[in-house]
């Protein structure tokens, strides 16, 4: 029997070869788009998988009136916490931040890695694999550290796994020798815990500032719970105590305390802190944008499957006789269903191996663009995926199965089928759903083009170009070596041929805020503007960027209470404040990096963009970096260069960098407006993808349309030779044969455009600074379907105006 079926299968295959391409063709290309979208959401879910406590522990993020959600906890917070609420069992500290490395040396020899600035308890929380010494009292105080196998190896050759027990310097002033106590292996699993040493975080030494005070937000902790702990609930209370202790500071500060910006503390699974995460977390991905992808991915294979329905329904003239006679002699329903699921499946499992070769081409390109090393590794990847091809083969080939089977012996036997009214609107349905899919993705398509172009042109408020920025790699935050560091390199710099000028500045165009504060009005102090940035300057920063003033001047260095107590404010800080450009001048405000340190605001500069284009730009203060705590935070040179010989001048740049600079480290630079560019591109891949996809859906809609039309045309050539011998011309005719099509079309368009409509209202909202929904995109989809539509099913109309009259009409 199954041999049969198998013979029939292939004679049909081959009979409707075109039909049977497309089939494979457009379901290979979207399980292709599908697969490579679930192995990134895998890919990205994986993360922390392999530790054996991920279920009982939990990251710890804060949330405040003044700083939003952090991925930062005090020192108090976490040890207080645990003696005070039974559910916790441990708690510890991990600082690790992959941008951030420091130099370690041991000899002759030296490693640029990532630290890990840590607690006692940190190895028992994370399941570091160790390779020599002991993990018990390994970084017990601050003369000890443990090594990471690719560490060590750099620092001790071979010999490496005898290092315990030998010394390592860090490249800074006044460095002591560390003591090496453990080597460790970094796991092979994805994490975001990989440093390449560990040692214990200096802010839990003695009794200063950072492990005394509740709001001093500078630790990334972790608690390990009990089993069954109610998550919620401990939440709660986390949250209690932390409010009655913001309060407790604010009032000890002679504040007001604001009762309706009460503290709150989240705690989330390190299985899913990579996704979830309620602040910027630690290495933390965009779940956002990838449920949008695997949701659109899911609709281009729906519209693969949908190909696959309208194609066996459109074919179903052709089977109908064979139905007939087979129910005649005694087939049954369900044997008749388990043969056209047969022929279903093994279209799928072709198109299946087909996606699968296409995946493996295309996964290093696919890395590339997402910075990873994805591997098709995973056999869960398999068994989902093949349980997918089993559930897609099964509601693909379920609707023609039922339908075919159903045919009526005595109406198909006698060639009555093809006026079946029910199989036309089946077919009908079917092709505007597949158009409307199309249309969607060509309206949100062209949206997302339009507003990632606006974001690209929008005026930023600087000028950057032919501005690069280095940032010291070399660095110590004691007795202003920053600060004195780049006053010499400002001067050996600046001789260099092609340099035309240089500043320096606490935060850094296109690298995000690293500083900021609360800022209260001196004569109301009960009006204050939260997470104000911090912007310690050199004095000629805003000439150096040619930013434009709205009012008032710049800080200038002839006048000693300038460099003391002046500042200069953004626009959006004195719209936050309630005063208007010309009201701000002379006002005097408390910053919260100066305890009661009145500045007086000089100068009104206009808004520029620090962060990128999709955010508010930030309230923002500007002040001498020279005469506060900022001035050893000068960690950086910004250099504008020469028109004329660029590459020379860089060269020179970096010649002078690593001979005389930072001997020893790496030597990298950014352009300013490169880097900027930077935070754009999120959404620029963004674009890229829905571009991608949108071009995938296009092809496969239309390679759907075209072999539909195609089967509909050669079922009415008996209809097109009866008008040709009737007289109409070859233009009657095609009308005829595409001006459904046509009308579907047009259906389609304007039910998709609530949806379009929708979801990129939706889209937008995450966006500062967004375009007004524009009108053209959805009359540009109506437009371009309509041609699409028209040429694909006119090029068959036109060649069914050129069959043989005789053939068709010798019976008739």
């Amino acid at each position: 029997m199954i041999k049969n079926w198998l013979k029939i299968a292939f004679i049909n295959y081959r009979k409707n070869w075109l039909s049977t391409i497309i089939n494979i063709l457009g379901l290979s290309v979207g399980l292709c788009v599908f697969l490579l979208i679930f192995i990134h959401w895998q890919d990205e879910k994986s993360y922390e998988q392999h530790n054996l406590n991920k279920d009982n522990i939990y990251l710890v993020e804060n949330k405040n009136g003044d700083f939003g959600t952090m991925v930062v906890s005090s020192y108090p917070e976490l040890t207080v916490s645990k003696e005070k609420f039974s559910e916790i069992e441990d708690y510890t500290i991990a600082n690790i931040w992959g941008g951030y490395k420091v130099r370690l040396m041991a000899g002759d020899k030296s490693a640029f890695v990532t630290s890990c600035r840590a607690s006692d308890s940190v190895f028992d929380f994370f399941p570091f694999e160790k390779m020599a010494g002991s993990f018990k009292n390994a970084i017990s105080d601050k003369s000890k550290i443990a090594l990471s196998e690719e560490t060590a190896k750099s620092l001790f050759g071979d010999e490496y796994i005898n290092c315990v027990g030998k010394t390592v310097m860090l490249d800074e002033p006044n460095a002591k020798p560390l003591v090496v106590t453990a080597v460790y292996k970094n796991p092979e699993a994805n994490s975001v815990f990989k440093p390449g040493f560990i040692m214990r975080n200096q802010g839990l030494e003695g009794n200063g500032n950072s492990n005394t005070q509740w709001t001093n937000y500078s630790y990334v902790g972790y608690f390990k719970l009990k089993p069954g702990t109610d998550v919620k609930n401990l939440e709660k209370k986390l949250s209690a105590l932390m409010a009655e202790q913001e309060k407790i500071a604010t009032e000890a500060w002679g504040e007001k305390y604001d009762a309706t910006k009460k503290a709150e503390v989240f705690l989330t699974p390190i299985s899913k802190m990579k996704l979830d995460a309620k602040s910027e977390g630690v290495s933390k991905g965009d779940k956002k944008s990838i449920m949008i992808l695997l949701s659109l991915s899911a609709l281009i294979l729906l519209l693969s499957g949908i190909n696959l329905i309208n194609l066996k329904t459109a074919q179903s003239s052709q089977r109908a006789k064979e139905v007939g006679v087979r129910k005649v002699i005694g087939s049954s329903k369900s044997k008749l269903v388990l043969q056209f699921l047969l022929e279903t499946f093994m279209i799928c499992f072709v198109a299946y191996i087909v996606a699968f070769a296409m995946v493996e081409f295309l996964l290093p390109s696919y890395n590339k663009f997402l910075s990873k090393e994805i591997k098709l590794n995973d056999p869960n990847l398999f068994i989902y995926t093949g349980l997918l091809l089993i559930a897609f083969s099964l509601i693909s080939g379920l609707i023609p199965a039922l339908y075919l089977s159903n045919f009526k012996p005595i109406n198909t036997l006698k060639g009555n089928f093809a006026r079946s009214k029910s199989g036309v609107f089946l077919r009908n349905s079917i092709l505007t759903l597949q158009l409307i899919i199309s249309s969607f993705f060509i309206i949100c398509s062209l949206i997302i083009h339009s507003q990632v172009s606006y974001m690209m042109n929008k005026d930023l408020g600087f000028k950057g170009d032919q501005v690069i920025h280095i940032q010291f790699k070399k660095t110590d935050w004691q007795n202003d070596y920053n600060s004195k560091k780049y006053i010499r390199l400002k001067n050996e710099v600046s001789k260099i041929e092609g340099v035309e000028d240089i500043t320096g500045s606490v935060n850094t165009i296109g690298w995000g805020m690293s500083n900021a504060s609360s800022v209260k009005n001196a004569l109301d102090t009960t009006k204050s503007v939260p997470n104000v940035l911090v912007g310690g300057i050199d004095y000629n920063y805003f000439k150096f960027y040619k930013m434009k003033f709205a009012s008032g001047r710049d800080l200038d260095l002839r006048f000693a209470s300038d460099t003391i107590n002046g500042t200069v404010a953004n626009e959006s800080f004195i719209k936050k404040m309630g005063w208007n450009k010309d009201q701000a001048l002379g006002k005097e405000v408390y910053p919260g990096w100066e305890q009661k340190k009145k500045y007086k605001i000089l100068g009104v500069v206009k808004d520029f963009y620090i962060n990128g284009v999709d955010k508010p730009v930030e309230p923002m203060l500007f002040f001498n970096y020279d005469r506060n705590w900022a001035k050893n935070n000068m960690g950086n040179l910004q250099i504008k260069i020469s028109k004329n010989d660029v590459n020379g001048t860089l060269e020179r740049i970096k010649e002078f960098w690593i001979t005389k600079a930072e001997p020893g480290y790496p030597y990298d630079y950014n352009f300013v407006d490169k880097q900027f560019a930077k935070t754009f591109e999120k959404f620029k891949k963004q674009q890229t993808l829905f571009t991608t996809l949108n071009i995938v859906v296009l092809v496969i809609a239309l390679l759907g349309l075209f072999a539909l039309s195609s089967l509909l045309i050669e079922q009415k050539l008996k209809d097109v030779a009866i008008k040709k011998t009737l007289g109409a011309d070859e233009r009657t005719i095609v009308w005829d044969l595409t001006k459904r099509f046509l009308l579907i079309c047009v259906i389609a368009v304007f039910i998709s455009i609530p949806f379009g409509y929708y979801a990129m209202n939706e889209w937008l909202k995450d966006f500062a600074y967004r375009i007004d929904m524009p009108i053209w995109p959805y009359v540009l989809s109506l437009l371009l379907l309509l041609i699409l539509t028209f040429v694909v099913v006119s090029f068959k109309a036109y060649r069914a105006t050129k069959i043989n009259l005789v053939k068709y009409l010798k019976y008739e």
